[in-house]
């Protein structure tokens, strides 16, 4: 998921896709403790996207309160 993609999201959106981002990371990393993942680089390309999609919640959460 593009920078550009997650700015056009609303608050709500953010924190459904972090669940969903959340939940699928955690799939992987079980996924890869079994048995070990045919892409490994997957599990680190859902933490950058989770740690994106968290920065701009936070961003936007701190403009609300200013």
């Amino acid at each position: 998921m593009k920078n550009a993609e997650i700015r056009a999201l609303s608050i709500e959106d953010l924190k459904e896709q972090i669940n969903k981002e959340q939940t699928g990371a955690q799939t992987l990393r079980f996924a890869h403790a079994i048995s070990p993942l045919e892409n490994p680089v997957r599990i680190k390309t859902a933490r950058r996207n989770i740690a994106r999609l968290l920065t701009e919640l936070k961003r936007r959460e701190q403009e609300q309160q200013s």
